[in-house]
């Protein structure tokens, strides 16, 4: 009898691991694959926006979208995490429910945040474009930037509660939809205010911006619309404003210093290189090269990390809710190997191909210093984001908003009292700086979380060599009579399968070693 329950027990429960790791599978990939063909919409989008609007615009754009994600992170205050985790504890008790209580409860809570940012940014909007932007463009564009930040606020909330739910699909769905909708509104506007002045070609993205986002939100409560009727039970009675406000509140106030520090931190970059001796319009054009091109085209390839990143939050939240150490560990350390075999690939391609893509997608040279000077950041990068999702998965976020907000301090320390002196070379070391400390204390909070170790041997050496060796073959392959396009992506093409090539032999290896 006791061998039958045990038995019936640890079914249920292997049933449900694999369950999980189905449906974990299954979203990641279908983020992947959503996310990856929009990241090739967006970054075509953005090319063609950088040949329509040059460098100077671009550093422009690129300053109000600081002021524009300082503005959001006040309009969201913690709520996508806070309805997350809430939503995940409550299914983890009673798969059945639905929590629509719960989400009315969190919408009120965005739309009241929201409103009052939207407030802030309208009253202060005279002084930004003055001190921020060097007058480049009107303070009205921020007053059009506050009409979308509590539809923001509350499209973050129902984004929470998909994910929760398991339900990432629809996350990917309306994401799809604000990008479509943000293009064609752009595109719109673009060849609407001619001529094509700074002013006018920021006006028009911010158009996109602010039409997206309100059509955003009405799409998703659309969707939320449709999938509570697939519920009974809401817990009514909890008392979830307590619960939403411990988790939510604790974030919001360090997201608020953190993403405060870093609009100040990148609005500082421009104005000291000023000091350093360049001219206004040339310190913004160093910001768009380095801000606007270069780090869009390296940080393209982490589609395929942020798709699987996203969705560790809830997964760690249950394994941590469930007591599930073990688990946490064997699960960290997979991701953390496959992290590094990325991660490792995309830099030696970024460092073999760094000229000819830059000339293929800009028709720039210059841009190719800045990408193969930055392309090892890569490593840590995507491995911080990934640190950083298992961390507040853990309910280890307020370490997280901590060890962020200490590296703004330092970087910002750093950009005022060093970027005067070495100009462009010391915003390269700072942000060298900046990853590196970042990266290190995440790891480091983690090591002392878990029990997970780094086999840099296998996961960071012998890929390099992989690498090296991908990079002779693909240049000594003789390709003729092709564009100069076409022939980077073969060359390109062969590497990757050289370098997968090795990583499966060597992941052979270890397996008959190990038996």
């Amino acid at each position: 009898m006791y061998k039958n329950k045990l038995y019936f027990f640890s079914y249920i429960f292997v049933g449900d691991i694999l369950r999980r790791i189905k449906v974990f599978l299954w979203n990641g990939i279908f983020l992947t694959i959503t996310s990856l063909i929009m990241r090739m919409v967006l970054f075509s989008f953005n090319v063609y926006i950088s040949n329509q609007i040059g460098t100077e615009a671009i550093g422009v754009f690129s300053l109000i979208m600081s002021v524009y994600m300082f503005s959001i992170t006040v309009a969201t205050s913690g709520i996508n995490l806070a309805t997350t985790r809430i939503v995940v504890e409550e299914i983890a008790k009673n798969p059945e429910c639905g929590n629509k209580y719960l989400l009315r409860k969190c919408l009120k809570y965005s739309f009241t945040l929201g409103s009052i940012a939207g407030l802030l940014l309208i009253l202060f909007s005279p002084w930004i474009a003055k001190v921020v932007i060097h007058n480049k463009v009107s303070s009205y564009l921020f007053i059009i930037i506050a009409i979308s930040l509590p539809c923001i606020s509350m499209s973050a909330s129902i984004n929470g509660y998909f994910s929760g739910i398991r339900k990432d699909t629809k996350n990917a769905i309306t994401r799809i939809f604000e990008q479509f909708v943000k293009i064609i509104i752009t595109i719109y506007f673009l060849n609407t205010f001619l001529p094509r002045n700074l002013e006018n070609a920021c006006l028009a993205l911010i158009m996109g911006e602010t039409i997206s986002e309100i059509a955003s939100f009405l799409f998703a409560y659309f969707l939320y619309r449709l999938e509570k009727r697939k519920y009974n039970y809401h817990a009514k009675g909890k008392n979830y404003q307590k619960r939403i406000t411990r988790i939510a509140m604790p974030v919001a106030i360090t997201s608020y210093i953190r993403s405060g520090l870093s609009s100040i931190k990148q609005t500082l970059i421009p104005l000291r290189l000023e000091k350093f001796g360049l001219s206004c319009q040339d310190s913004l054009s160093k910001y768009g090269l380095i801000n606007g091109m270069a780090m869009q085209v390296l940080m393209f390839p982490e589609v395929f990390i942020n798709s699987f990143s996203l969705l560790l939050i809830p997964e760690f939240s249950y394994y941590h809710t469930q007591n599930l150490k073990q688990r946490i560990s064997q699960t960290i350390s997979k991701i953390f190997q496959v992290t590094l075999l990325f991660a490792i690939g995309v830099i030696g391609v970024f460092w073999t191909y760094a000229e000819e893509i830059s000339i293929a997608i800009y028709n720039n040279i210059e841009v190719s210093i800045y990408i193969r000077i930055l392309c090892p950041l890569l490593l840590f990068m995507y491995l911080d984001g990934i640190i950083d999702s298992i961390l507040k998965g853990l309910d280890k976020q307020v370490s997280v908003m901590k060890c962020n907000i200490l590296d703004l301090f330092i970087s910002i320390f750093c950009i005022y009292f060093f970027v005067p002196i070495y100009g462009v070379k010391g915003y390269l070391g700072i942000i060298f700086m900046s990853e590196l400390l970042n990266s290190g204390i995440s790891l480091w909070q983690l090591k002392r979380e878990t029990k997970f170790k780094i086999d840099i041997l296998e996961w960071i050496l012998k890929p390099m060599i992989g690498v090296l060796l991908a990079k002779i073959i693909s240049k000594m392959v003789p390709i003729y009579g092709l564009s100069e396009n076409a022939k980077l992506i073969i060359e390109i093409s062969i590497f990757c399968i050289i370098y997968l090539i090795y990583i499966c032999i060597m992941k052979k290896r270890n397996c008959f070693a190990t038996r």
